[in-house]
């Protein structure tokens, strides 16, 4: 049985060579698989591709990719996806914050029939920030789109080949690759372990990054943004309706001698500004509805090396 071990590496010079020091300690002396090592560079500016290229020549069960510019974690992910052929993938992060053995035990489970297996966080070696922001997401996330997701979320799966010709045939853009994932329903373990503290480099993971996230998850599996739309709208018109019927009240009883003009105006700017929301929303569904008629490419190889 194969089992290939997909990195998406993204400003990580300093993480690869202790990662597979680890690996090779850990998982890759066990004869019971044959393994596969597939990393992607997603458009690093560092010294990541040549680390990369220096481990390829080490260690042939290693194959290399490097994308034109950084389409992003989700394309890297799904890159190396189409570029393995293990019997099942691994995706691993490359920032040494997830144990190495838990891909054992992984196997374990896929062996025993299952066709995903999760590896869910239980609890943060970080800060307080960093932990309320990551469950406040996984929260909206289980509460409007994908009632499955784990309170803890997941970075790490094994997914089974099956799923992963399933992945490949979506062809989602501005997508969750973790969202497709639970979307699929194919029979899921979980195991869980404690996501541990960076020691090695900084996060990549802007804020800009996380939104855009939140974003992708909820237009791409909830209904959300057009429910709030709808009801936003409703309840614009009856308050529009109730003013409508009270100002002609007022007006036939003779107790309007000048028209209320900072009320007006007031209406007119809340009116506005949930016109404004309205366009926003609809916009970000339209503009996904045009990248995906497109049909541009989710990811670019400007370069390989396979040994394998």
């Amino acid at each position: 049985m194969k089992v290939s071990v997909v990195i998406p590496v993204y400003y990580n010079q300093d993480n690869l060579r202790p990662l597979y020091a680890d690996m090779a300690k850990k998982i890759l002396g066990h004869d019971e698989y044959e393994w596969e090592i597939v990393m992607v560079n997603d458009g690093s500016k560092d010294e990541s591709y040549a680390v990369m290229e220096e481990l390829a020549e080490k260690d042939k069960r290693i194959k290399i990719f490097s994308l034109s510019r950084n389409f992003g974690s989700h394309a890297a992910i799904l890159c190396g996806l189409s570029k393995c052929t293990g019997d099942c993938a691994v995706v691993k992060a490359a920032d040494l914050q997830e144990p190495t053995e838990m891909i054992l035990e992984m196997t374990e489970s896929w062996k025993r029939g299952n066709n995903v297996v999760l590896a869910v966080r239980k609890d943060r070696q970080e800060g307080r920030g960093q932990t309320f922001f990551a469950n406040l997401y996984y929260w909206l996330v289980r509460k409007a789109a994908l009632p499955d997701m784990p309170r803890g979320g997941f970075d790490v799966y094994l997914l089974d080949r099956k799923v992963i010709n399933v992945l490949m045939q979506l062809d989602e853009r501005n997508s969750a690759l973790t969202g497709q994932i639970l979307w699929s329903g194919f029979r899921t373990e979980r195991i869980y372990y404690t996501r541990l503290q960076r020691e090695i480099g900084t996060s990549r993971w802007t804020i800009k990054k996380k939104i855009r996230l939140v974003t992708d998850t909820l237009f791409s599996f909830s209904t959300l943004p057009i429910t709030v739309v709808s009801a936003m709208g409703t309840l614009s018109c009856l308050g529009a309706a109730v003013w409508a019927v009270i100002v002609l009240v007022f007006k036939l009883l003779g107790l309007i001698d000048v028209s209320g003009w900072t009320t007006l105006f007031i209406f007119n700017l809340f009116s506005f500004g949930i016109i404004m929301l309205t366009l926003g929303i609809l916009g970000g569904y339209l503009w996904r509805a045009f990248d995906a008629s497109r049909n541009r490419p989710p990811y670019i190889i400007e370069d390989e090396h396979e040994k394998g």
